[in-house]
């Protein structure tokens, strides 16, 4: 069922709604490879050429891309398996920096990283899709919105000479951001770790499917992209308004309408793992106390967090009508890449306050040294090349300093405002039909899971 939230029998007893662990190897592969394979590789590629300046710098962008990634993923790994909690970075955050600093995470993940990554995945489905019939433009803005909203040849490119022949002089700031377009086409390696509680044996199945994943699409993504530059010349995918699409006229001839259909696939696939692992990320908010209780509630029936998945899709319809795509690709890199560092940092202060705590894995000093070191690098040279982008999406993580305190913090809240929350919140189960999850997740003695009371006011709305 959606989400992977299902029924499950009590011994004796009657169905239950709970978390069950039914993520094995192949499905946690699957999760990995499913949500970093959306969207990017067919709008990144133009992107990572603009900034670089020349086919070679852009195929080392892509490479170095993955193993940064790789890098971050080791670090997860060991982070997901000593805080065995879904939620990922948010749940490792707050459980390092405490509340403040988780909130604002998911705050800024609640309104700008999985909403802006679902707009941008839902605007290449429809660019992908319309593209053929406007073979000679762009296609029309209203239309690329509306259909959003329902959701080998010239080898000598390859040669070093002309591999590494620059049409312009990539700055530092460019290749700065030529990273942050590439990155995005990675972003979803750290999706396991937000259905921890979810999934068999995480000790074990949590390092070997990042391990498995990562490489594998470091390696797809490069052919992929020499696939596009032995097809056409750098000037024609720079003009191109849907690279897969110009890749088929080119080699595929009549059969070129497999790649709009291919690309509507994946990025339809994209969207599925989004919601997926945004409705866990709120699921584990509201369960911490850190957004409304109605967004940890299942449908009685079908068990899919209805009311977690209308606000998230709510929230991507908004940012879809803001800006272009390019331009949102830079918002959630920047932000992504902030909150990778932030959790990673949490790895290295992990160890100087808890060093005895139990690690099944302990990867080497150096690898969150490394990785911090390109991530700093890269955060100090977005800010100096893109301020304004940058800076709007430190206001925006900034604004949610005052809702903690006023939300969360401030808990002697006056009886009308309680009130007011114990009426929405029943008529939002009302509308959606949903309830708490039961019992919470199915074989807890393997993965313990961090609960929070709710509060008495809360309770009476149970059913």
């Amino acid at each position: 069922m959606a989400g992977g939230e299902q029924r499950g029998e009590r011994p004796g007893g009657p169905a239950r709604v709970a978390l069950q662990k039914e993520i094995g190897l192949g499905s946690a592969c699957a999760i990995i490879i499913g949500n970093i394979i959306g969207s990017g590789i067919f709008i990144s590629p133009k992107g990572v050429l603009e900034h670089t300046g020349s086919v070679g710098l852009a195929l080392i962008i892509w490479v170095l891309g993955g193993g940064v990634a790789a890098l971050g993923s080791l670090c997860y790994a060991e982070l997901g398996v000593t805080i065995p909690k879904s939620g990922g970075d948010y749940s490792y955050v707050t459980e390092i920096f405490g509340g403040l600093a988780g909130f604002l995470l998911l705050w800024s993940a609640v309104l700008i990283m999985y909403p802006t990554s679902l707009a941008v995945i839902a605007l290449t489905f429809s660019n992908y899709v319309l593209q053929p019939v406007f073979p000679n433009c762009i296609p029309p803005y209203n239309a690329s919105r509306i259909l959003s909203m329902v959701c080998l040849r010239n080898y000598e490119e390859l040669t070093p000479s002309k591999a590494f022949n620059f049409w312009m002089t990539p700055s530092v700031g460019h290749l700065a951001l030529a990273f942050l377009q590439g990155s995005f086409a990675f972003s979803g390696w750290n999706f396991l770790n937000y259905v921890t509680e979810e999934l068999v044996d995480p000790r074990r199945n949590l390092p070997r499917a990042i391990f498995i994943s990562i490489p594998l699409v470091t390696f797809v993504y490069t052919f992929t992209n020499i696939a596009y530059f032995t097809a056409m010349s750098p000037q024609e995918l720079l003009s191109s308004n849907a690279v897969a699409v110009t890749f088929g006229e080119k080699l595929l001839g009549y059969f070129s309408w497999v790649m709009p259909v291919s690309v509507a696939l994946s990025t339809f696939g994209g969207i599925n793992g989004y919601l997926f692992t945004s409705s866990r990320l709120c699921f584990s908010g509201a369960r911490e106390g850190h957004l409304p209780s109605l967004l940890a509630m299942i449908h009685v029936k079908h068990c899919t967090p209805i009311p977690a998945l209308l606000v998230c899709c709510l929230a991507t319809l908004i940012i879809m009508l803001v800006g272009d795509t390019y331009t949102l690709i830079n918002y959630v890199s920047f932000i992504n890449y902030l909150c990778y560092g932030v959790t990673i940092i949490g790895l290295i202060v992990l160890r100087w306050k808890k060093p005895k705590i139990f690690r099944p894995i302990k990867v080497n000093l150096l690898i969150p040294v490394t990785y911090l070191a390109f991530w700093a690098f890269l955060l100090i040279f977005s800010i100096y090349s893109e301020p304004v982008v940058c800076g709007v999406g430190l206001i925006i993580i900034l604004t949610g300093v005052p809702v903690f305190f006023l939300g969360v913090y401030w808990r002697n809240k006056p009886k009308c405002v309680n009130r007011l929350t114990e009426s929405v919140t029943c008529w939002g189960q009302k509308l959606c039909f949903v309830v708490y999850p039961q019992d919470g997740v199915a074989e807890e003695d393997e993965v313990p899971a961090a609960r929070s009371h709710l509060p008495a006011s809360e309770t009476s709305l149970r059913k």
